[in-house]
């Protein structure tokens, strides 16, 4: 368990990168630091944070595997896992933040429909950002 690391799943995170890339998508960062749940990229401008689950680690119910050893643990790990998850997304949508979430599997069987979800979730919260800058009252007037 040690030697397992906790994100820069190479595969994964550079076909997602190639994918923003392609499709003219910006304003991200891989593996941003300080938020909560470690998210996979983070757009600024929307403040929207997008996580890519691993199948096996947070429990895909497509794809995933029950391990012959040590069932009980791995079944309690994944849980765990699941709950945080939940918790972390809660906590971050209380920030304002803006949560979505992929699995991996996704990205190898359909990439296109995962970029055009987060090109819809980013026009939906630019949108709602600039209604909002527009209710605001003008100090002074």
């Amino acid at each position: 368990m040690a030697a397992i690391k906790r994100c820069g799943n190479r595969t994964t995170e550079l076909r997602f990168r190639a994918a923003l890339v392609k499709a003219g998508i910006c304003g991200w960062v891989v593996q941003p630091k300080g938020f909560i749940g470690a998210p996979d990229f983070y757009f600024a401008a929307e403040k929207l944070t997008v996580f890519v689950d691993g199948c096996f680690w947070h429990g895909c119910p497509k794809c995933t595997h029950q391990p012959k050893v040590n069932s009980e643990y791995w079944n309690e790990k994944v849980k765990r896992n699941r709950n945080r998850d939940k918790r972390n997304a809660q906590k971050l949508r209380v920030q304002g933040l803006g949560v979505i979430r992929f699995w991996e599997h996704q990205l190898t069987e359909n990439l296109a429909a995962v970029v055009c979800a987060v090109r819809a979730r980013l026009r939906e919260r630019s949108m709602a950002r600039v209604a909002a800058r527009r209710e605001k009252p003008i100090p002074g007037r």
